[in-house]
């Protein structure tokens, strides 16, 4: 049992390195296996890439200058869908902060899953880290998933799910994510592709498809 809590652990700690070193696009190893950088992995194109990262810079520090302490939201973009998640001290605020997202250059919908509430302790922001890294290693280990095609965001022990992936990846990412202790409540906010597009590796090239929030998975609970 110590055995395997240790290789869990270690684990965990691999992929947040990797994750840490994908950020920079930087090469790494794990497990003997050289995985190249994350423009060369992910799904999207690079320009998506690019953009997304200027999404989320600039729509964080437009909330960060308007709404100040009085809100703890991350912003996360994936194909120009940015997901809200996080804190907001009134309803007003929380709207508030939408309204500032959608209007960041080329964002092209807003999930809105901040919760009215105090923000949330530094305690509950590294479990919430960790199971980000608990579910990212257990993707990593699943034989049948492109770990790389998953984005994953926990807020309060609710795991959000992005990514252009299919159907079947969806399901399985889902069911694995709900396995993995800790985890509350698991919320799907995916781009559905087809399995042939996949096969012939022509994600990039697709036309955005509309993105809808997955009817199959529950939302955050909102106070």
């Amino acid at each position: 049992m110590k055995s395997k809590m240790s290789r869990t652990a270690c684990t965990v700690l691999a992929v947040c390195a990797l994750a840490g070193a994908l950020s920079a696009c930087a090469p790494i190893v794990i497990g003997g296996a050289a995985v190249g950088t994350m423009m060369a992995a992910d799904r999207r194109t690079t320009g998506s890439q690019v953009e997304d990262e200027g999404i989320e810079l600039r729509a964080a520090n437009r909330i960060r200058e308007q709404l100040g302490e009085r809100a703890h939201i991350n912003v996360t973009s994936y194909n120009r869908q940015v997901l809200l998640t996080g804190e907001a001290a009134t309803a007003a605020d929380q709207q508030r902060a939408e309204q500032i997202v959608l209007g960041v250059e080329n964002v092209r919908s807003v999930v809105n899953d901040v919760a009215v509430m105090p923000n949330t302790s530094l305690t509950q922001r590294s479990n919430d880290t960790f199971i980000t890294g608990k579910v990212r290693a257990s993707f990593v280990d699943a034989k049948d998933l492109y770990a790389s095609a998953f984005k994953v965001v926990t807020e309060r022990e609710v795991v959000y799910l992005m990514g252009r992936v299919s159907q079947r990846e969806a399901t399985r990412a889902t069911d694995i994510a709900r396995g993995v202790n800790g985890v509350r409540k698991v919320v799907r906010v995916f781009e559905i592709v087809s399995d042939d597009d996949l096969r012939r590796g022509t994600v990039q090239q697709q036309q955005l498809a509309p993105v809808t929030q997955d009817p199959a998975a529950a939302t955050a609970p909102r106070n």
